[in-house]
């Protein structure tokens, strides 16, 4: 088993609690003002913990509603909280299946050049020699480098 196969699933286990991602979404206002109102805590005292205006804070709590925060600012205002600033990038399905479905596409491209060929000087050859052939391939681009499953031309004839 290739090395990648490990990092793979080591990493699908770790994310699998964090699915479905809707789960995390933030408040409509923002985590800070949520957290803030919670507590009962005032824009002014939250500006005074992080020792900026009462305008920036307002200001933040508006950038974080809009996704245009920094994780550096929110990690200052989750410390000014007493919370944990959790940053991660959740895929939408495993990444094992990714990785497969693109090794699918891959090979789906690169078979339907090579049949194209072969229609163009009259050979062809049955479903299942198909079938096998795009197997192989499959096999054979999950044993390869990775990464050449991603260029932009792999999936091209």
């Amino acid at each position: 088993m290739p090395p990648h196969d490990t990092s793979l699933r080591s990493l699908d286990t770790r994310l699998l609690p964090l699915r479905p991602a809707e789960q995390w979404a933030p408040p409509p206002r923002g985590w800070i003002r949520a957290i803030r109102d919670a507590l009962g805590m005032t824009t002014a005292q939250l500006a005074r913990r992080l020792r900026v205006s009462q305008p920036r804070i307002v200001a933040l709590e508006k950038a974080e509603a809009q996704g245009a925060a920094s994780l550096d600012t929110l990690a200052k205002a989750a410390r000014a909280l007493d919370c944990t600033l959790v940053y991660a990038l959740v895929p939408n399905r495993p990444l094992q299946q990714m990785v497969h479905a693109r090794a699918e596409a891959v090979a789906a491209a690169h078979l339907r050049a090579a049949r194209h060929s072969m229609l163009l000087e009259d050979q062809s050859t049955d479903e299942a020699t198909e079938r096998a052939q795009y197997e192989a391939v499959i096999e054979e681009l999950l044993r390869g480098r990775p990464a050449r499953l991603w260029d932009e031309s792999a999936s091209e004839p």
